[in-house]
């Protein structure tokens, strides 16, 4: 299959035309360089972005980011909002099985010289207190009652049981919780998994990491968001664990069933779904809400931990050397959002998988901390290479429902990683790029070496170029927690 399947609308947008398969409801239009469409193609990736346009209610397109690659149903990097007034459907293949997986940036005042020589005892530290790893467990252990109050409050749970501060709140994407979360819908199973998970990082790609600011590409941003060069930031990227990938697995049989149900015709059935106003749906959009203040319970404990590290390694409290939350963005989720659809304020469920907000200067639903700067974008790389911040535009808003990418993208599935890390020694690999690395599992480490991934400056340099998103500052890894 050639690119000529695509339509080139300009250098960053590439169209597949509404008739390239029958009864796509909408186009697909995904963000990316040229060089990258053959990637897209051979991994399949594109059919997903065309498969998602048969969704009924799907309004404008089917967009994918730059970061795109095949998923389950909707392909990671992908974007679809349906219109809930116009038979608009949800789907758990449009979100994924790592409800909020989601990003978390805090800053210090510290600078690289000022750490230099304690990196090592830090993200020491870090690995001591943060439980990482397929399967890893907390000394959490949630009683059903304390458990359905994590999923009704989420991180807001968090900073009232003593793990942070009000202000991580006001820095945390819909500030922590989403409040039409229903704990009545969820399974015993999925208690069974999530009870004592809550404040691990898990594994696979989650990490946790300390970084370096090396280059501000908007200083006046930058300021605002109180990033400088040279200085040491921390990145949290985990998610709802076992909890939310059971919610997921149990609610993907309950539309299995909607789809005969209410005679819904999906391509994939992958992306089975059911209306909005339904039974089935609202169930799912209750438990997905469920995970997902699980997740920002879950990184917000995190905080808690990495703030106790520096306390400890540093002798001092973490007040003093910063550690405020920059910002927490969530990449696998859907929102009911009011856009502007065809001139018209519309309603719409926004389904963003491996997808994250990018809300322009403005937006209501900012903090007032972000109100005239727009919403901070997190962007995790891979653990060789670099991580970015941007900020959100009104293009943005126009055209991708306040979207944006969320990462590298894979390029290798984990198979083929770990077969060509097999003969690597990654540590030392990563210690030749300036990287301390500390893994629960070395079979981790080669699922994740730096050339499983996309180079992130690529896709960054796509979504800035085409205005969705624009640049504020890049950091280095100096020293990485993986699972």
């Amino acid at each position: 299959m050639s690119k000529s399947i695509f339509k080139k609308i300009d250098d960053f947008r590439w169209m597949l035309p509404q008739d390239y398969k029958q009864g796509m409801k909408v186009p697909g239009i995904i963000y990316a360089k040229e060089e990258m469409l053959d990637e897209i193609i051979e991994d399949g990736s594109h059919e997903q972005v065309a498969n998602a346009a048969f969704l009924p209610g799907i309004v404008k397109a089917s967009l994918a980011m730059p970061d795109i690659h095949y998923g389950y149903g909707l392909p990671i990097g992908g974007v679809v909002a349906t219109d809930i007034e116009n038979d608009g459907v949800v789907t758990p293949g449009g979100v994924g099985f790592d409800i909020n997986c989601g990003v978390r940036l805090l800053t210090t005042t510290l600078t690289y010289d000022d750490i230099a020589n304690r990196i090592e005892d830090l993200i020491d530290s870090i690995f001591d207190n943060v439980p990482s790893g397929v399967g890893s467990t907390s000394g959490l252990k949630l009683s059903k009652n304390d458990a359905k109050r994590v999923w009704k409050r989420g991180a807001q749970w968090a900073v009232e049981m003593g793990y942070g501060e009000k202000e991580d709140l006001e820095a945390t994407e819909s500030f922590g919780y989403i409040e039409f979360a229903d704990p009545d819908v969820i399974s015993d199973k999925a208690y069974d998994r999530g009870r004592d998970q809550l404040g691990t990082l898990g594994s696979g790609n989650h990490f946790l990491e300390i970084q370096v600011v090396e280059q501000i590409f908007n200083k006046s941003i930058a300021d605002s968001f109180g990033l400088f060069q040279g200085q040491i930031t921390v990145m949290i990227h985990t998610g709802s664990r076992g909890f939310g990938h059971q919610v997921c697995t149990d609610f993907l049989k309950v539309m299995e069933r909607a789809l005969k149900k209410y005679g819904i015709y999906v391509q994939d059935r992958q992306l089975a779904c059911a209306p909005y106003n339904s039974q089935e749906g609202a169930d799912y959009i209750s438990a997905m809400a469920c995970a997902a203040n699980f997740a920002w319970a879950n990184r917000q404990i995190i905080t808690h931990y990495v703030r106790k590290s520096f306390e400890k390694v540093l002798n001092t409290k973490w007040k003093n050397v910063g550690l405020k939350v920059l910002y927490d963005v969530s990449h696998n989720i859907v929102k009911l959002e009011e856009h502007i659809v065809d001139g018209k304020k519309k309603r719409l469920l926004v389904h963003r998988k491996g997808a994250t907000r990018a809300f322009p200067s403005g937006h209501p639903e900012l903090p007032e901390i972000y109100r005239e700067t727009g919403q901070p974008v997190i962007i995790p790389g891979d653990m060789g290479r670099a991580s970015f911040v941007l900020c959100g535009t009104q293009k943005a808003m126009e055209e991708t429902f306040g979207s944006t990418c969320h990462g590298a993208g894979r390029v290798m599935s984990r198979h083929q990683a770990e077969k060509v890390a097999k003969n690597m020694d990654v540590i030392k690999e990563m210690e030749k790029r300036g990287v301390i690395v500390r893994a629960a599992s070395k079979r981790t480490l080669y699922e994740e070496i730096p050339e499983a991934y996309k180079d992130v400056s690529d896709v960054v340099d796509v979504v800035h170029k085409a205005g969705i998103a624009k640049l504020v500052a890049k950091m280095r890894p100096l020293a990485v927690v993986k699972g």
